[in-house]
């Protein structure tokens, strides 16, 4: 082997490596455009958590509010309202979990496991029917005094849970805090 044959393979050897090391390059920045779309917009992530004012909202009303795209109902519930939320027995529900996510786990669907902490009078849900994604009526609507979804007939009661209808799940739950005592941070 000669002197120059020696240097030939290394020169070929180094035109591999920048051969290939021009491709992954190249490939990075034709993809990371694919990749970085997909991204949320600023948009959405300026949504992401939103602060709500509910020094307005009278006992037995509620008020909705537009979040990530779906309405949500904040409800100020009589206690009436409470009451017959609480009376309800875990046997008669169609769905049994409380589907909270601000609280871990599976818990069952109790009132106190769907109302906000600490200020049981407050139900927040997200107003979207879990059947085909309508928006359930609210106002004491339906067979048990909560909401009722007219498209399909889903009733929900007072505690958003689904009693009757084709719904399968209950009303769901958005991630939601009291900052202080007028101001609902939702996200």
């Amino acid at each position: 082997m000669s002197h120059a044959e020696d240097h030939e393979g290394t020169r070929r050897d180094f035109l591999y490596y920048a051969t290939a090391g021009a491709g992954v390059v190249a490939t990075g920045a034709a993809v990371w455009p694919l990749v970085n779309q997909m991204n949320p917009s600023a948009d959405v992530q300026a949504l992401s958590s939103i602060r709500v004012d509910v020094s307005g909202v009278e006992r037995g009303t509620q008020l909705t509010v537009k979040y990530l795209g779906k309405p949500v109902f904040i409800r100020l519930r009589t206690q009436e309202e409470i009451d017959q939320a609480k009376a309800v027995k875990m046997d008669e529900l169609v769905d049994t979990i409380a589907r909270n996510p601000n609280i871990k786990g599976n818990v069952p669907a109790t009132d106190e496991n769907r109302a906000m902490a600490g200020k049981e009078e407050w139900l927040v849900m997200i107003g979207v029917c879990t059947h085909l994604g309508c928006v359930p009526l609210g106002n004491n609507a339906g067979d048990f005094n909560g909401w009722f979804c007219p498209c399909h007939g889903s009733h929900y009661d007072t505690a958003g849970r689904i009693r009757k209808g084709p719904a399968p799940e209950n009303l769901h739950l958005p991630v939601a805090e009291f900052v202080d005592d007028t101001t609902l941070k939702l996200g």
